[in-house]
């Protein structure tokens, strides 16, 4: 039983921790159009996640990406 014991212990930590990860959105206002770096993901219907979803690890990764979207570019 042990030995089924311990992997579920370990595979449920790991998603745990996978679920706890977090970092930087782009995110659009649909107003405004105006873009900014957030980081938590959005729940509202005022903001959009741009760049089909992607996370960046850093603020500064964030801000370099921004600056490469063509919706962000106004």
């Amino acid at each position: 039983m042990k030995k089924f014991l311990i992997p579920a212990a370990a595979a449920a930590f790991m998603t745990g921790a996978a679920y706890a990860q977090t970092g930087f959105y782009v995110v659009q206002d649909t107003s405004t159009k105006k873009c900014t770096i957030v980081d938590k993901k959005p729940t509202t219907a005022t903001t959009v996640v741009v760049d089909e979803g992607k996370v960046f690890k850093s603020r500064t990764a964030a801000e370099t990406g921004m600056k490469t979207m063509k919706v962000c570019a106004n």
